[in-house]
């Protein structure tokens, strides 16, 4: 086989995806801003059997990106338990020989050495691959921003919590004075015999991310604080921010089956209430009525995302009650549904896709967290940037809905609320501007990637 050198080839970036859940989107629309930006440029993009389902073939898909599928470390024959962190392990478990099989294939198909390679930061292996290649390492961090820095600062987190530190705030670590122990994940502040691959992974980030070439972060500068944002620049070699923003060919096509923009029409501006908890985890059962008892009794008109298989769970005849009041379906064309105007609210796990399209509608938030960055997300949300409020208890009751919901949509104390959020909406739309900060990162990014 013959392979061009680097002299005399176009640039090869090899894409490692961290292949579950809200992580795939978001990477492949980096990547397809990339390919947008460097014609000459080539783009392998290695995932599973399963994730390259998702994303591929699709006719936006340019002929510069080319999918690879490597394994996802399942067994032949197991069988997976409820546990949604063993897949993530298994993955994981494969380590960098198997992302070397990836490059492997896509040096065979294309003739073209990897020049640079791009990775999901989760997918720390790929360090290893980028060293054995000489090339550059660029990690991209798709979770809520500051929670970066809590794994950098591991240890001393474990170190506090294991002194009883539940109710105190980081404010030992350089610009989260606003967030709690409480608000962490549990692999940051769990160790020893509790630690899984995925949690040790996490925990190397510190060690590892300073390695790379740059760090690329999924949000915008703007909305982290100066402090936060200096104090990383300071330990990492360099921090580029990309704006979140949709490329044009990944905006959601008018595909509404279940109608719910139509119906949104019939309402009037910030009236509806929209509530949705992500596609990983349901709220369990007594949340599930809690909500529907809320929304009942409350009056507003709501939408509410609910999968066929959960209906079951409301209350008998919720349904036949709310039908002139609310809608309740299986899936929503979100980022339709919070660009609305009647959308007054949105109730929701803060999940990182999820609070970045609240923000960029200026819509407000209630936030009931379940796992990962969304305890740190929905902090930031109540206490940072103060568009939105956490749920009496973290916990979805009948009676902490009411409030929340009363406090947003139609209380005079909620007006400071509903203003930031307003606000934040302009705040992201001047970032993404051409002479944005945004701007200049990426077009550095386009500069390391085409020069590698």
């Amino acid at each position: 086989m013959t392979i061009m050198s680097n002299s005399q080839q176009s640039k090869h970036v090899a894409v490692f995806a961290f292949p579950f859940g809200s992580h795939l989107l978001p990477l492949l629309n980096l990547v397809l801003k990339l390919a947008h930006a460097a014609p000459n440029c080539s783009f392998s993009f290695i995932g599973t059997d399963k994730s390259n389902a998702i994303l591929f073939p699709k006719p936006y898909i340019p002929k510069n990106i080319k999918a690879y599928n490597i394994s996802d470390g399942v067994p032949e024959g197991h069988v997976m338990s409820s546990n949604p962190e063993e897949k993530l392990n298994l993955f994981l478990s494969t380590g960098p020989e198997n992302l070397q099989k990836g490059i492997d294939l896509a040096v065979a198909e294309t003739k073209q050495r990897v020049t640079c390679i791009i990775a999901d930061a989760f997918v720390t292996d790929s360090l290893i691959v980028a060293k054995a290649l000489n090339v550059p390492w660029i990690p991209l961090w798709l979770p809520m921003s500051c929670s970066l820095s809590c794994h950098f600062y591991t240890n001393v987190i474990r170190e506090q919590y294991a002194n009883n530190a539940e109710n105190r705030t980081l404010d030992f670590i350089t610009g989260l004075s606003k967030l709690w122990v409480e608000d962490l994940p549990q692999d940051v502040v769990k160790g020893g015999e509790d630690e899984t691959l995925f949690s040790k992974t996490l925990a190397s980030l510190g060690t590892v991310l300073p390695q790379a070439k740059a760090l690329v972060i999924n949000f915008f500068e703007e909305l982290d604080t100066p402090l936060y944002v200096q104090h990383m620049r300071s330990i990492l070699q360099s921090m580029l921010y990309v704006v979140p923003l949709p490329f044009p060919l990944l905006l959601p096509s008018d595909t509404d089956i279940n109608g719910c923009l139509p119906w949104l029409d019939r309402h009037n501006a910030k009236t509806v209430a929209y509530l949705s908890f992500g596609t990983v985890v349901a709220p369990p059962m007594h949340e599930i009525v809690a909500v529907a008892e809320a929304l009942e009794e409350s009056g507003f008109p709501f939408l509410l995302s609910l999968k066929d298989n959960l209906k079951g769970l409301l209350p008998s005849g919720f349904l036949q009650r709310t039908g002139m009041l609310g809608k309740v379906v299986p899936w929503v064309p979100q980022s339709q549904v919070l660009a609305h105007d009647s959308i007054g609210v949105f109730v929701t796990h803060c999940g990182s896709n999820s609070m970045t399209e609240s923000i960029c509608n200026g819509v407000p938030m209630i936030c009931r967290p379940f796992f990962g960055d969304q305890g740190i997300a929905a902090r930031v949300v109540q206490d940072v940037w103060e568009n939105g409020v956490i749920i009496e208890g973290r916990v979805l009751s009948k009676n902490g809905l009411l409030k929340s919901l009363n406090l947003i949509l139609v209380q005079e104390e909620g007006k400071k609320i509903r203003e930031n959020a307003l606000n934040m909406k302009k705040t992201v739309q001047d970032a993404a501007r051409p002479e944005g900060k945004s701007a200049q990162d990426f077009k550095t990014l386009v500069e390391i990637i085409s020069e590698s």
